[in-house]
């Protein structure tokens, strides 16, 4: 099943399958393979690049496992689905963007991105989260969409601004994360005030 949309929204192919493809201006946000290993290898295991993400892989086969544990079928409750964001002409290795469906009713995500230190300060990050939030709420009719942010990760509040999202709140040591109780911004976002926009 193949959806589009106007005013350069995505085109989304496989709905139904285990094939994820959307397509944006400039990108292609697709699954993972085993042969995208390498190239999520290069950025991921960059510990300065990637103070705030809870995830650094230190060997090749970690990511291979990572992977292979992703999950093979979209929109599923209680789950996390791992889209990669390439480059629509070279199919360059830009990034990837992760979706968390929760809720008994299956109507909220939540998403983190993390992108190739290389290819930030582009717009490709802003685009490739637009490019999954129309298709959330458009597409799968999500009722509201998610954020947490690190207080001090500064490029990260500015992305969820520009995106779109907005600021719902600030707690105070909320989650232990590396050994330590940190504070958490909460972004958010509704399909009525998305639609709107």
């Amino acid at each position: 099943m193949n959806w589009k949309s106007h005013h350069n929204n995505p085109i989304f192919a496989g709905k139904y399958t285990t094939m994820m493809q959307v397509y944006t201006e400039r990108l292609l946000l697709r699954d993972m393979t085993i042969d995208d290993a390498p190239a999520i290898f290069d950025y991921r295991s960059d510990a300065e690049a990637n103070t705030f993400q809870s995830w650094i892989p230190t060997s090749l086969k970690e990511v291979e496992n990572f992977i292979l544990r992703n999950h093979k079928e979209f929109n599923q409750p209680e789950s996390w689905y791992q889209i990669l964001i390439t480059d629509k002409e070279t199919r360059e290795v830009i990034g990837d963007i992760g979706i968390h469906f929760f809720g008994n009713e299956n109507l909220q995500t939540e998403l983190g991105i993390t992108l190739n230190k290389n290819f930030q300060g582009k717009g490709f990050a802003a685009e490739a989260l637009k490019g999954i939030i129309s298709l959330l709420f458009t597409d799968f009719k999500k009722h509201r969409i998610m954020a947490s942010v690190d207080p001090g990760n500064l490029d990260s509040i500015r992305l969820m601004e520009r995106v779109g999202l907005r600021r719902e709140g600030h707690f105070v040591k909320s989650l232990f994360w590396k050994d330590r109780w940190v504070d958490d911004i909460i972004f958010a976002v509704l399909r009525e005030e998305w639609v709107e926009k």
